[in-house]
């Protein structure tokens, strides 16, 4: 049983929308929010990346940051930038990239149902990014952003959702990365339907968001039986077969910093290897290879990986298991300095030019991670690799707040 309910979202009138509409945080840096919200006081980068508002150089966890994001979350609710709904209702949140189109169901989530894993995780969460979540979401006193969810896909909550398109959207605008927003306010007869469909899915799936949502479980906990503990958390809800996942590439450094004729020498020791005139993988088990300022397709060997546990099927974790750790050390990719990563929306020039331009080894341009993978991993309680997805189009900020 998943419970989706309808709030009161706060959210700007349809005539601001664009101008409040922000990028997620952890997809820009400090430097690039200051640069997207200059000459906009209503951007939403100023709750979200609240630091942009004081001196640089502030440490950006420190507590003058989180208290300016309460601050300047006020000064939107106090001109009317962002506006309380007067009544619960759910909302339908449809994006448009290319020829990609993705309809969610923005709702609160279950706290109870998060601990108890109906809905299910495949991220080990990083304690000091917790921990900054949990400070941000306390001290605001609201969900500014949303956790992405899936399921998978109900004939019968697709026609539901459907049905709320006919009408006009109350906001549809597209953002400067040329992506396509639209919002709908569900009427309370179709939203009650919606919440009684849901009723009979049997699980939901963090898509993106494990650090809002495992800090959403502890503010709950910190503030339970308090006035406004809802037991409640922000998301956006999209069905499995309307997912856009993104390889999520990886840039490698060798510490013995041997020749590129070495490292071909190396590769061909693990997996097949033959010039490529094209970056992108076109199948699972093979990896793009920028190496010697060329590209090259490696092939996964069969019988070198186990095929029956859904972790060790992945591409992610057949790079680490027999690129990574073997040939350069790096045991851990989420503390190693030998291997970055960079998400696959940014294209393979991105991983050619940084490889010419900051010394790195090699790129390896992986296949995209499938839903059906992710919720295979969820639904047998294990976690994926670090940085196993890229999942675009990102849902914009600022669009809808959770108070509490």
């Amino acid at each position: 049983m998943a419970t989706l309910s309808p709030f009161r979202a706060l959210r700007p009138p349809a005539t601001l929308a664009a101008q409040v509409a922000s990028p997620p945080y952890d997809v820009v840096s400090t430097k690039e929010a200051r640069a997207l919200a200059a000459g906009n006081a209503d951007s939403f980068l100023r709750v979200s990346r609240p630091e942009i508002d004081l001196p640089e150089g502030t440490d950006e966890h420190s507590a003058a940051v989180y208290a300016k994001g309460a601050e300047n979350l006020a000064d939107l609710v106090r001109r009317g930038v962002l506006r309380q709904d007067p009544e619960p209702r759910l909302y339908v949140y449809a994006q448009r990239m290319g020829e990609h189109r993705q309809t969610g169901l923005v709702a609160c989530a279950s706290v109870d149902e998060y601990d108890r894993d109906v809905i299910k995780k495949h991220e080990k969460t990083r304690a000091d990014k917790e921990d900054d979540r949990v400070r941000h979401i306390d001290t605001l006193s609201a969900h500014d952003e949303p956790v992405f969810l899936t399921y998978r896909a109900v004939a019968d909550i697709d026609r539901a959702v459907e049905e709320v398109k006919r009408a006009a959207p109350e906001y549809d605008l597209v953002t400067p990365d040329g992506v396509g927003h639209q919002l709908w306010v569900v009427p309370p007869a179709i939203g009650a339907r919606i919440e009684a469909l849901f009723r009979a899915v049997p699980a939901l799936y963090v898509a993106d968001g494990h650090h809002r949502s495992a800090a959403a479980s502890r503010v709950h906990a910190r503030r339970r039986g308090q006035p406004g503990d809802h037991g409640a958390f922000l998301a956006v809800v999209f069905p499995h077969d309307q997912m856009q996942i993104l390889a999520y590439n990886r840039l490698v450094r060798d510490p013995q910093r041997r020749t590129p004729e070495a490292l071909l020498a190396a590769l061909r020791r693990v997996m097949d290897l033959e010039p490529a005139s094209d970056p992108r993988p076109e199948s699972p088990l093979s990896f793009g290879v920028y190496l010697g300022g060329r590209w090259w397709r490696a092939r996964v060997r069969p019988g070198t990986y186990d095929a029956k546990d859904p972790v060790a099927a992945l591409d992610c974790s057949i790079a680490q298991e027999q690129l990574l750790a073997p040939l350069f050390g790096i045991q851990d990719p989420r503390t190693s300095k030998d291997v970055d990563f960079v998400g696959g929306i940014r294209g393979a020039a991105e991983l050619e030019r940084r490889v010419k331009e900051e010394g790195w080894s090699l790129a390896l341009h992986l296949y995209p991670t499938r839903i059906e993978q992710l919720i295979a991993v969820s639904d047998a309680g294990k976690l994926m690799p670090p940085k196993s997805t890229w999942f675009e189009p990102k849902l914009r900020s600022g669009l809808f707040v959770h108070a509490f």
